[in-house]
């Protein structure tokens, strides 16, 4: 028996669809986001052979690129979300841009802490003013300006237009935290796909293996990875904003 069928009349009438049941496609796709990840893995821990003179440490980078990679596609769905808001007006691509920022930040996020342990055995400390360290922590910074202006707002169609314009606007910090080490000669941060700048320190040389490894895991945490976090977070917004809605209603 279903959960809406649990429920009190009153409440299963006034539960919309979209909370009601856990989609099917949305199990399903949670399982395979499960087992890709854990191949992903096998691949980098496993498959990947241990680079010769950086040691294990640089098996960190099968994952360190595969979220920024992750990061950058949920943060393109924050743009789309915010123009065909700016467009419809319709709540759902509001929803839609919220959930992009929040699961691009947990991404990138977790392309800046594991940056940060492969620098400390390599570069000797855990954080230094390099461009592309730089860049990517003003890029954490932009999105989590985006949810404290969310906050600040309380006007909810004025919150949803100046967070649409914002999350459009931000993308431009996800763009030049990718590029800089491709146009900054002075990084010494290595270009793990592509020509390293001039004075990298850590880079290595790809074998086939790791190439493979880091094909592998690129792609599932760009596709799938935030493709199910986002579609978790729209449903867990959506059935936030029924709950308001119920409170509002019965405090009327």
């Amino acid at each position: 028996m279903s959960a809406v069928q649990n429920l009190p009349l009153s409440a299963a009438e006034s539960a919309p669809p979209h909370t009601a049941r856990r989609p099917l496609v949305l199990t399903l796709l949670t399982v395979v986001t499960v087992i890709a990840v854990a191949i992903g893995l096998y691949m980098a821990l496993v498959v990947a052979p241990t680079e010769a003179t950086q040691g294990a440490i640089q098996r960190i980078f099968y994952i360190h690129v595969a979220s920024f990679s992750g990061a950058f596609i949920a943060f393109c769905a924050t743009v789309v979300g915010g123009i065909l808001y700016l467009r419809t007006r319709k709540t759902r691509w509001d929803t839609l841009a919220l959930a992009g920022v929040e699961v691009g930040l947990t991404l990138g996020l977790i392309n800046l802490v594991t940056g940060m342990v492969w620098a400390r055995p390599i570069w000797n400390t855990w954080w230094t003013w390099d461009p592309r360290l730089t860049s990517a922590a003003i890029m954490i910074l932009t999105y989590s300006a985006y949810l404290m202006l969310r906050n600040g707002i309380e006007n909810p169609e004025t919150r949803r237009r100046f967070a649409s314009v914002y999350g459009i606007l931000a993308i431009t910090s996800v763009i030049v935290t990718f590029m800089i080490i491709r146009i900054r000669p002075d990084t010494i941060h290595p270009t793990v796909i592509g020509p390293s700048p001039q004075n990298p320190t850590g880079a290595f040389e790809m074998t086939d293996p790791m190439r493979s490894a880091l094909g592998m895991n690129s792609f599932i945490w760009s596709v799938f990875v935030p493709l199910t976090l986002i579609w978790w977070r729209i449903r867990l917004e959506n059935m936030a904003e029924h709950v308001h809605a119920l409170k509002a209603k019965l405090l009327q």
